[in-house]
């Protein structure tokens, strides 16, 4: 009551985050935080609070912290999650409680709801379209499928099937495994039975390393693609030798020193390479450390907007200023892309930002 009476705490601007601490998305989450552990402690005369949350890679409690954020703790934003179930989950929450939700995640969430959520990544069929295109130049015609048996895996099968029909491809086996598997042989075996030219993982993070091992261990010599949720350097350090080769779509700030110059995101993806690195040490960079970085970019923004129209924070009418400044997003350059937002399009990422990169020697390297 003091705090509250001294005026100083209705000045700050709590921002709420959720993540994957703990659970088998927990690589990612940890890239989160990097980004996180950047974000400055004030804005003008205002203290910004962050409120740190662990779903544990479970949906049910990404809802749960989402309804703790906001009921509890007051936040005007929310950061995160680093799932599609979950951030889908948390933008129902987002849409009742009218709090901006700024996903991580490549929620796709009807028009009904849409208008207290957005995102910072591209949806899964830009990201595996540029893949797609690649197997095509590559005189691809046949692709196998194994990925995660939940809304992930199923996400990017769904890419997958558009993306290779509109290019000739045929899918010519699909099988599933769960994030939490050891083995994934009888899967592999079926894949490779119809002798595909190329196989495509659909994971993320660490677990997507497990079929491109078994692929390799049981002879399997062809091109292997991988889905950008795989761009960290746990991956790299679990796959090993294995995952040499393994060719990807991403966004550029992985690559951000082997860009060409006249890339947009070249200079601000150097900039935030050099503050990750210099925290964290050498190639300690990633995509998802960079779409939250770039969430932080939108939300600053609209945060010196609603500053100038002094709209007082921890009230509905700074929500509702946030909301309304990061919907009039204009060709903000982040990390990961060039986003211009709108009442349609609570994504707006310019998928002309996309690179292909593939694993060569444990380290990424730019391929075009």
């Amino acid at each position: 009551a003091l705090s509250v009476a001294g005026g100083s705490a209705l000045a700050d601007i709590n921002v709420g985050v959720v993540f994957s601490l703990t659970g088998p998305a927990a690589s990612l989450g940890a890239e989160t935080k990097k980004a996180v552990e950047l974000m400055p402690q004030t804005l003008g005369a205002e203290k910004i609070n962050y409120i740190i949350l662990d779903d544990a890679t479970d949906p049910t409690n990404a809802v749960k912290n989402a309804r703790k954020l906001i009921g509890e703790h007051k936040v005007d934003v929310i950061l995160g999650p680093n799932l599609i179930t979950s951030g889908t989950a948390m933008a129902d929450v987002a849409n009742e409680e009218k709090t901006v939700l700024l996903s991580m995640a490549p929620i796709e969430v009807a028009a009904d709801k849409q208008k207290w959520a957005f995102r910072v990544e591209p949806t899964a069929e830009i990201m595996v379209g540029r893949a797609v295109a690649d197997m095509k130049e590559k005189g691809i015609k046949t692709v196998g499928f194994v990925g995660f048996n939940d809304s992930w895996g199923e996400l990017l099968l769904k890419a997958l099937t558009k993306t290779t029909e509109a290019a000739g491809i045929k899918i010519v086996a699909t099988e599933r495994f769960a994030r939490t598997d050891t083995s994934v042989t009888g899967q592999a075996l079926k894949v490779l039975a119809p002798k595909p030219d190329a196989v495509f993982v659909g994971g993320s993070g660490t677990p997507a390393a497990l079929p491109q091992s078994t692929l390799r261990e049981r002879g399997y010599k062809g091109p292997i693609y991988q889905s950008h949720a795989v761009a960290n350097r746990d991956f790299l350090r679990v796959g090993g030798k294995a995952v040499e080769g393994a060719r990807l779509a991403v966004a550029p700030v992985l690559v951000a020193e082997q860009l060409p110059d006249s890339h947009p995101n070249k200079k601000v993806g150097l900039a935030f390479v050099q503050a990750v690195e210099a925290k964290n040490g050498p190639n300690t960079r990633s995509t998802f450390a960079g779409a939250s970085w770039d969430a932080w970019q939108l939300l600053q923004n609209a945060i010196v907007t609603a500053q100038k129209a002094k709209v007082k924070s921890g009230t509905p009418e700074f929500r509702n200023a946030l909301r309304d400044g990061i919907e009039k997003t204009s060709k903000l350059v982040g990390t990961n892309g060039v986003y211009t937002m709108g009442a349609n399009d609570h994504a707006g990422y310019d998928a002309s930002a996309i690179v292909l990169i593939k694993v060569e020697n444990n380290h990424w390297k730019l391929v075009k």
